[in-house]
């Protein structure tokens, strides 16, 4: 299986990415988007492949210091940053609103597949990522490989303190139930950091 999309699209938000992502923040969103879609090969959900792949690619972008922003949650933050990347990759009005749309709900309370299939599979992605959520329902050799061609590199204490920075700075995000949620222990305990 392939960790990327090959278009114009795609090929920009991969950029971008690099561009503004460390390596542990960059890699978390490769294989958010690889658990997602592996999730949707697996139980039989269509998606569209190129929105789903530049929403993962950009969904934390919004915890970057370039667009960080000292009012809105991350995942708005990164929600602009996505209408803006791909209004300037020529994409219609509604679909930058939907790629804006599934950064914002992969925060939110979990969306049901039948109603937004790319917006559940970045939930699915970011949550066996980040906390190890459903990790055990994937083919153990496909998560080997996927961590081999997209290491850690300590995602975990970073995730951890920047979302923790996001509660202290703005205690009304999702950000800020998550880490009262007990965020931390559900990161510290991911099994892909056994």
């Amino acid at each position: 299986m392939t960790w990327t999309c090959d278009t114009p699209s795609a090929r920009a938000a991969l950029e971008i990415a690099t561009e503004y992502a460390d390596t542990a923040l960059l890699n978390h969103s490769v294989r958010s988007y690889a658990f997602g879609a592996r999730y949707a090969a697996d139980h039989g959900l269509e998606y569209d492949q190129e929105l789903f792949y530049v929403a993962a690619l950009l969904h934390d972008l919004g915890l970057t210091a370039p667009f960080d922003s000292h009012t809105l949650p991350f995942e708005e933050a990164g929600g602009h940053v996505a209408r803006v990347l791909t209004a300037g990759l020529g994409w219609p009005a509604d679909r930058r609103a939907r790629a804006d749309e599934i950064i914002v709900l992969h925060m939110r309370d979990d969306v049901d597949a039948a109603e937004d299939v790319e917006s559940h599979l970045l939930q699915v992605g970011t949550s066996a990522d980040v906390s190890g959520l459903r990790v055990a329902e994937f083919d153990p050799s496909f998560t080997a490989r996927l961590l081999d061609a997209h290491p850690r590199a300590g995602f975990g204490p970073l995730f951890t303190a920047l979302v923790e920075d996001q509660a202290r700075r703005k205690p009304d995000c999702a950000a800020a139930a998550y880490v009262a949620g007990g965020a931390a222990g559900r990161i510290s305990a991911n099994p892909l950091d056994a």
